[in-house]
């Protein structure tokens, strides 16, 4: 014999259940929310919560239990699945976006940011830093960020002149050309 429950499924209207006999029977939509419309289905059919449970290929029947409770607040919103623990995902505005595309078209400095040219990594690290920066920023999101301006790094990237590169040596900087550099770029 099984307790009696602290929260009993309310009956279903017509057209949740039809919602819900789709959503059971859907071969495209979320595997939990098909999970859950069964469970649902079950428990309202006369189902206990533990053979619900066994039905959706879960141990227990304390999950079943929860889900009919949201369901009895919220209708056919307790068949999506709500956000896990994680932290909720940052989402940057158009302030951030301008900010990253101000500090992309800034000139690196050598010193202060240590390279000549803005890659992704540098880019980040000198958001990062910045007093009035983003200190959670991620490469991904400069990249996005770049693309939605249509900036793409092969074609607006400030690269060297091909052929030409600047060596150190005893008598100071000297400036080397290779003769044969536009042979090897084709």
């Amino acid at each position: 014999m099984t307790r009696t429950k602290k929260d009993p499924i309310r009956p279903l209207t017509n057209s949740e259940r039809g919602a819900l006999e789709r959503l059971a029977r859907s071969q495209t939509a979320p595997a939990a929310s098909v999970a859950r419309a069964r469970a649902l289905l079950a428990v309202s059919a006369g189902s206990s919560y533990t053979e619900a449970a066994h039905l959706v290929g879960r141990a227990v029947g304390d999950s079943i239990a929860e889900w009919v409770t949201r369901f009895n607040q919220v209708g056919l919103a307790a068949v999506e699945p709500r956000r896990s623990g994680a932290p909720p995902p940052v989402l940057y505005g158009p302030a951030e976006r301008e900010r990253i595309l101000t500090e992309f078209r800034r000139s690196p400095d050598r010193k202060r940011d240590g390279t000549a040219t803005w890659s992704l990594t540098t880019l980040q690290r000198a958001l990062r830093r910045a007093p009035d920066g983003l200190p959670n920023v991620s490469t991904y999101t400069i990249w996005v960020a770049l693309h939605e301006a249509d900036i793409s790094w092969q074609r607006d990237r400030p690269w060297c002149h091909t052929g030409a590169a600047a060596r150190k040596r005893k008598r100071g900087e000297v400036e080397v050309h290779d003769p044969d550099a536009s042979a090897k770029k084709a």
